[in-house]
């Protein structure tokens, strides 16, 4: 029997890719997509292989959720917004799955933080889950496999294509101050930062920077370990701890951003040693900010908490964003 789902804020980058790779899940039925500023548009023209061509955006406020019944709402809002959302849906479908792709509930011990491939066990049963942030998904892939043996907070350098600043224009999403550029931004207290550091339970130092490109993240992660390993070391140790899983390359290479671009994959590797002070180490992580970032670890967690299997939907659907 098919679930049903509910997003809000479906016209941002994040919730139009989700509803993409909605195109091809067989068992997710689309009751309700919100966009206020495009409400009464048909969906089909933001997704251009969307099977029901009469199926239109909606306008909606907390206060109109007791009206429209579904298994899971996603909210894909800007910071801060989610609350009364959440009060609205849990007081009229007490059961139902809500997943939030914003960073309010990414602090909130009640919410089971979404890092699929970490957490598969908690987010099965789960009824709140707090989806990471793309950036903390790259980082907390590169370093949960050496948390143990982190001697110094990590540095992590990290680059992201400008849909990642969102759809409401502004000088990080500006194709003309972009051309030719990169621009650093949140070098201190990123919420990202945070929420790396919450959720590895270790002190980090994150360094954001928005390209001329629309998607993907390149992570150059530099740590200072309490032991001694080689780079094959380094290696071996990633590929046995993150053996089995099927989205996650990892190689002795250096992952580049068109590897993983408009795939639901993670890439690790590029793996070196700094033979002045071998405790010394560097690697990189990529990824899709809109997909495995967002949307694509969303459909993961959502599988998850509906019982479908967990992959259902993410290779077969459309990503036109």
């Amino acid at each position: 029997m098919n679930k049903t789902l509910a997003l809000i804020g479906a016209r941002g980058y994040t919730g139009s890719t989700l509803l993409g790779l909605l195109t091809g899940h067989p068992g997710l039925e689309l009751v309700l997509a919100t966009s206020g500023s495009s409400a009464g548009c048909p969906i089909i023209d933001e997704v251009p292989a969307w099977p029901n061509a009469s199926q239109r955006f909606d306008d909606l406020t907390p206060d109109g959720v007791a009206d429209v019944a579904a298994d899971v709402w996603v909210l894909a809002l800007p910071n801060g917004q989610s609350a009364p959302w959440v009060e609205a849906i849990a007081a009229a479908h007490p059961g139902a799955v809500i997943l939030d792709l914003g960073a309010d509930w990414r602090f909130d011990s009640d919410w089971t933080y979404g890092l699929t491939e970490f957490n598969r066990d908690a987010i099965a049963g789960s009824r709140r889950i707090a989806n990471p942030g793309c950036y903390a998904t790259g980082a907390l892939f590169g370093l949960l496999p050496i948390r143990r043996s982190l001697a110094a907070p990590p540095v992590l350098f990290g680059l992201s294509g400008y849909s990642g600043a969102g759809r409401t224009p502004g000088p990080r999403n500006d194709p003309e101050r972009l051309r030719d550029n990169v621009i650093p931004y949140a070098l201190t207290g990123h919420v990202h930062e945070s929420e790396i550091s919450t959720h590895l339970a270790r002190p980090v130092r994150f360094h954001p920077h928005v390209a001329p490109f629309f998607r993907g993240i390149s992570l150059t992660v530099a740590v200072t370990l309490t032991e001694t390993l080689s780079a094959s070391e380094l290696l071996d140790l990633y590929r046995d701890r993150l053996a089995g899983e099927a989205l996650i390359d990892v190689s002795e290479d250096i992952p580049e951003i068109r590897q993983v671009a408009n795939t639901p994959r993670l890439a690790i590797g590029g793996f070196s040693v700094d033979q002045r002070d071998p405790m010394r180490a560097t690697f990189v992580v990529a990824l899709d900010n809109l997909l495995k970032g967002a949307a694509s670890q969303a459909l993961q967690n959502i599988n998850l908490a509906l019982g479908f299997d967990e992959l259902t939907g993410l290779f077969s659907g459309s990503r036109n964003s």
